[in-house]
């Protein structure tokens, strides 16, 4: 449900009333709002859910467990901490398909592992994930992702990016601490002007590399 007015937006109590008669599921709803948009949006749904996707998911979500969900996507304007995905995959912890968009950076970054730091972030496992989008964010997720200290993922991952993103986040293939993730694509799939450099190859060691996504 989409609204181009914050003051139109249903409050979750009012949808909750609305479904007062399912009583043989439970109904999840949630409110967001998006001011650079100027856009509300709303999500409804019955738990336990068996639908194979969850789109559109916000900091806002309000977790919950969902066995049966294999496509996820990931949207907000406003930033996703390292704690976020460490939710996202406690609720979908067969999520194979994956898709970020945000641009807003990170405010509390974790990029490495310290035993004098009392904030240390788990390294997040994603199991079954072998399919990554990452055309449409901020450089930060794209450390969040290839960082070996924040991440880990099986071989044969798929990861769809754009060019100059990827060549700053590596430091044009040098960057030791994004490394390890990088040889464990077996498929990368660019977007925007073909990267000439055999350092590319050397990096991705395992992948084939394409660019169906010139723009």
């Amino acid at each position: 449900m989409y609204t181009g007015n914050k003051l139109n937006l249903p409050l979750t109590e009012d949808i909750q009333r609305t479904f007062i008669d399912f009583q043989n599921n439970e109904i999840i709803s949630y409110v967001d709002y998006f001011p650079e948009e100027k856009r509300g949006r709303c999500h409804i749904y019955s738990y336990p859910s068996f639908m194979p996707y969850y789109g559109d998911i916000t900091n806002n979500f309000p977790g919950g467990l969902f066995n049966y969900v294999r496509v996820v996507s990931l949207c907000d304007e406003y930033p996703f901490e390292h704690e976020f995905f460490l939710r996202i995959v406690q609720s979908f912890p067969f999520m194979e398909e994956l898709t970020v968009i945000n641009r807003k950076g990170q405010n509390d970054k974790q990029s490495y592992k310290s035993n004098n730091d009392s904030r240390i972030s788990s390294v997040i496992k994603y199991s079954f994930l072998n399919e990554l989008d990452l055309l449409n964010v901020h450089d930060d997720y794209i450390e969040e992702f290839l960082f070996d200290t924040k991440t880990y993922f099986q071989n044969n991952v798929l990861l769809r990016i754009k060019c100059e993103s990827l060549q700053r986040v590596t430091h044009n293939f040098t960057r030791d601490i994004t490394r390890m993730n990088c040889t464990k694509i077996n498929e990368l799939e660019l977007s925007g002007e073909p990267i000439c450099s055999d350092s590319l190859q050397e990096y991705f060691s395992y992948a084939r590399i394409s660019y169906p996504l010139i723009i």
